[in-house]
């Protein structure tokens, strides 16, 4: 196959069931791949050679023997180094993890290894998933341009994909974790509803908030890979029974997007934000409206109260996690979360209590608009991008930065970011879908029909580039 590395999830994973290719032949050239541009990428903390190819030789002699276990299976992807992956050490991107190994699985790692996936190794995050990368660990670099931010926390997660260094890979989302860097990067990602895929075996930025989800080139690709791991878990109590649909069989539903009902709400699309991205959108709406869906005006709940109360969930609900790494070695910490840290373990109470008060609120608000409409069309970020040289400003007002992705962290509802565009400056420009509670197969329908129509998410960085 041409240009392996950048062949879809869905399309590799039809060439392994026909035994057009094997599952060593793809770990191997992905890892050749990683050897070659990732000492100038940094998107693995990790990189787990012989552990994929003794899984890929496994995969390819199940296969071979008719056992064949499902999209998955024999497919090369990255892990967030926050997810638990048993003898192999996972950093949460902190000095003080450098050296821990779990000794079991996760839950999410542990059923792509059920499902036959193959683990190239541990992805880059922000420090404990919050604002920056540690120090000791240096800054992956956005393919489309090194200098500038590729999104975070999942960075690595954003980085890889994008460059080919993996078919899909696992990232969370806390306050656009898995938003951020689809965006920035050009990729696309799930935010699933909170509860739809355990925590269990994952590290927590803040757990209220936390998710874990999919992302990949295409929505197919997500639903492939979100499918073999979403549901009910034991091990996290906070999971959802509700049953899994098959993601990918209903992705190519008959009618895509006709008939459905996308909320436009350009003031609030509008508002502190540049002109690029919102004619992006509001062309991305257009598409919609071609393929036969109908664009309702609405008038978004207001963001202000709960953007702010997420930086404080974050704060507290971190704070109760590394209360006491904190006070044994507050020097092992890096800037941003450290001033987290710090603030949760003193924030006033009373406060807290308000900003619980206006997350039920507005919970209330946007569940009633969803009974108006089907889904919202949203931006991911308040302009096109930010330099690193620019980022300690740029995170002096985080709140402003969070309007479009904290407010549904704070709702639970989910939602899928997919490229749109480019801006002036050639980096990727992106856009949510967000839809009530459990709508991912819709949602995910949708974005599969918009990239049927659309060639943004086949667009690839101009690597390898002089780090």
């Amino acid at each position: 196959m041409e240009d392996l590395h950048y062949q879809s999830l869905v399309d590799v994973a039809g060439a392994i069931r026909r035994r057009d290719v094997s599952p060593v032949e793809v770990t191997g050239a992905l890892l050749d791949r990683i050897e070659a541009l990732d000492g100038d990428l940094n998107s693995y903390i990790t990189v787990t050679a012989d552990i994929a190819m003794d899984q890929a030789k496994k995969a390819e002699a199940e296969i071979m023997s008719g056992r064949y276990r499902g999209p998955m299976h024999g497919i090369p992807i990255g892990i967030k180094d926050l997810c638990f992956t048993k003898g192999v050490k996972t950093t949460f991107g902190m000095r003080v993890l450098k050296d821990f190994v779990p000794n079991h699985d996760g839950t999410v790692a542990k059923r792509l290894n059920d499902a036959g996936a193959v683990m190239l190794g541990k992805l880059h995050l922000h420090e404990g998933a919050f604002g920056e990368h540690h120090r000791d660990l240096g800054n992956p670099l956005n393919p489309w341009n090194k200098d500038y931010w590729p999104g975070g926390s999942s960075s690595g997660s954003g980085v890889a994909t994008a460059a080919g260094l993996c078919y899909a890979s696992i990232g969370t989302d806390t306050g656009g974790s898995i938003r951020f860097p689809s965006h920035a990067c050009g990729v696309t990602g799930v935010k699933v509803t909170w509860g739809r895929v355990s925590r269990y075996g994952a590290f927590p930025l803040a757990e209220s908030l936390d998710t874990i989800g999919p992302m990949a080139r295409s929505a197919a690709d997500c639903a492939a890979m979100l499918g073999a791991f979403a549901g009910y878990d034991p091990n996290d109590p906070t999971s959802l029974t509700a049953p899994v649909p098959d993601y990918l069989a209903e992705i190519d539903g008959v009618f895509g997007a006709r008939g459905m009902r996308i909320g436009v709400d350009m003031s609030y699309i509008g508002e502190g934000n540049d002109a690029e991205t919102v004619a992006l959108i509001e062309a991305a709406a257009e598409v919609f409206q071609s393929l036969g869906a109908e664009l309702k005006p609405f008038r978004m709940p207001d963001v202000t109260a709960v953007a702010n109360g997420q930086l404080a969930y974050c704060q507290v609900e971190s704070a109760t996690f590394h209360e006491d790494a904190y006070k044994a070695a507050p020097g092992d910490f890096g800037k941003l979360l450290g001033e987290a840290v710090a603030a949760g373990l003193v924030y006033d109470p009373v406060k807290y209590a308000g900003h619980q008060i206006d997350r039920d609120i507005f919970k209330g608000k946007l569940a009633r608009t969803f009974l108006d409409v089907d889904a919202i069309i949203v931006p991911v970020f308040p302009g096109v991008g930010v330099r690193y040289d620019e980022f300690d400003s740029f995170m002096d007002n985080v709140s402003a930065f969070l309007r479009y992705t904290g407010p549904f962290n704070m709702a639970g509802t989910p939602t899928v970011t997919l490229p749109c565009g480019f801006s002036s400056l050639g980096l990727p420009v992106g856009f949510q879908l967000v839809g009530p509670h459990l709508s991912e197969a819709k949602l995910l329908r949708a974005a599969h029909a918009y990239q049927q129509a659309t060639d943004w998410h086949l667009k690839r960085p101009p690597i390898p580039f002089n780090a």
